[in-house]
């Protein structure tokens, strides 16, 4: 800017952290007061509004954020509204001239900060954005034709030849306040807890903010990350680093992670170029790819990428999709991990493609509603992650697992939880099963049944569907597709 701004406005939205921050960066750069806001437009994000999980973590993912600025002599003004109508309001009430924001890509939320800026800078006011979410903005990587890309490999390959991206931004120690504050709704006015105090189990699986995110990144560095590779297939095991509702939310960033885990391997020995193709960072370069495929095919979250899947014959079954969604399917692999999803918000990635196989391939159940209801429960779910997930399981997106991949879960539960702690933990009615009985309970005697106090259909359901019968329907209906 060529003059000092009287007072700056930092829109927080999906960055809810002090360190490295770019749009709060910009703000200070203006030596201006800074009015650090939020706004609760949710209405503005259509059909992929915050979902029940994440609203509860983002109520506590705000008040750590108001923490943290009241250390530093600033506190976070709350808005609930529109958002452009609330940013023309508090510039006009704290007589700010200039707003900075970190982008987001979600379709919808892109068009709006558009008009945004556009429109606030017809009015005189100075209005930019920054990258404050990804290594690499989604246009800023090409084919070399030109295009987007729709494999992973060559775009990770892509990315990775790229310059390392820029050091992280520490955490400013004091911010600017004005003369006079704004007025502000109380966290509590934004509705964001539901009344009915289902969310107490998230509350003991999790601790939102930028503190919790920064001393998670730290022991999946210390203690993780070099036997991730190892372990992270295994439910039972804190083989992940579990980062990935602090990624979402912004409370730590994806260059913080990626310089944090090239600092280890750095003191470890490790050249960059080997660190660089290690496991975890392939995961955040999937990350990448999903925002990439979410900015140029801005369609995918309701519509398969590949849109010959759209003529697929999808059951219409609300009683299987029912017990799917309560872990009541009588497979057991496949009801642990949606027992985990409603119990924690979260469930392991190993699980997360099985019970999702289970969903659109042996119920042959939309891919749309599986994805909807992990929207729902996951605190972590991320649009572009939420999406590219699904499509890779269903098939129908970009790299996607083909077509006649289909999870057997008792064979993903017998290789990746051998003992059936898992299952254990998650169906303690199955918990005197042996090992081998556990994973596909109706195929014990009934004395075994009986021994470990099991009764099918009553303290387990049976099965609802035949898996071998399922998929080889499952397989018919894709080869019809695409013949």
């Amino acid at each position: 800017m060529s003059e000092r701004a009287r007072t700056a406005i930092v829109w927080f939205r999906q960055d809810l952290r002090l360190a490295d921050n770019p749009a709060l960066q910009a703000a200070l750069a203006t030596g201006a007061p800074l009015v650090p806001l939020y706004v609760d437009s949710r209405e503005e994000e259509g059909a992929w509004a915050p979902g029940g999980a994440s609203r509860w973590w983002l109520h506590q993912s705000l008040a750590a954020l108001g923490t943290e600025l009241a250390r530093r002599g600033s506190r976070l003004v709350i808005r609930r509204g529109p958002a452009l109508a609330e940013l023309q309001a508090l510039c006009q009430e704290a007589g700010a001239d200039a707003v900075y924001w970190n982008r987001r890509y979600e379709p919808a939320l892109r068009e709006r900060d558009a008009h945004i800026k556009e429109t606030l800078r017809a009015q005189g006011l100075v209005a930019e954005s920054r990258n404050g979410a990804l290594l690499v903005e989604p246009w800023q990587v090409a084919t070399q034709g030109g295009g987007p890309y729709r494999v992973y490999t060559p775009f990770r390959r892509r990315v990775l030849a790229l310059p390392a991206p820029p050091a992280p931004l520490a955490a400013p120690a004091a911010l600017p306040a004005p003369a006079a504050w704004p007025h502000s709704l109380p966290l509590t006015g934004l509705g964001l807890l539901p009344a009915n105090g289902w969310y107490a189990s998230l509350a003991a699986a999790w601790q939102p903010g930028e503190a919790a995110a920064a001393r998670q990144l730290a022991w999946f560095v210390e203690s993780g990350s070099a036997r991730y590779a190892d372990c992270r297939d295994f439910p039972d095991a804190a083989g992940t680093s579990r980062l990935s509702p602090h990624l979402h939310h912004g409370e730590i960033s994806a260059r913080q992670v990626w310089h944090a885990l090239m600092h280890a391997a750095a003191r470890a020995g490790m050249s960059p170029a080997a660190a660089s193709g290690g496991k975890f960072l392939a995961e955040l370069l999937w990350r990448e790819f999903s925002y990439h495929l979410l900015h140029h095919f801005p369609r995918t979250p309701t519509e398969p990428l590949q849109e010959s899947h759209a003529r697929l014959p999808w059951r219409d079954a609300p009683r299987e999709l029912a017990a799917w969604q309560r872990g009541r399917t009588g497979v057991p692999l496949v009801d642990a991990g949606m027992r985990e999803l409603w119990s924690t918000g979260w469930m392991h990635n190993r699980v997360r493609m099985a019970v999702a196989s289970f969903l659109v391939k042996n119920l042959r159940l939309p891919w749309l509603a599986g994805a909807r209801w992990f929207w729902d429960t996951l605190v972590d779910a991320d649009l572009a992650s939420n999406t590219q997930g699904w499509q890779w399981v269903a098939g129908c997106g970009a790299d996607a697992a083909p077509y006649y991949r289909v999870f057997n879960p008792v064979v993903q539960g017998e290789r990746y939880d051998p003992q059936g702690n898992y299952l254990r933990r998650w169906l303690p009615e199955l918990a005197r099963l042996d090992q081998r009985q556990i994973h596909a309970p109706w195929l014990a005697g009934d004395a075994q049944l009986a021994a470990a106090g099991v009764q099918l259909g009553r303290e387990y359901p049976r099965p609802i569907v035949d898996l071998r019968a399922s998929r080889a329907a499952a397989l018919a209906a894709w080869q019809a597709l695409r013949g």
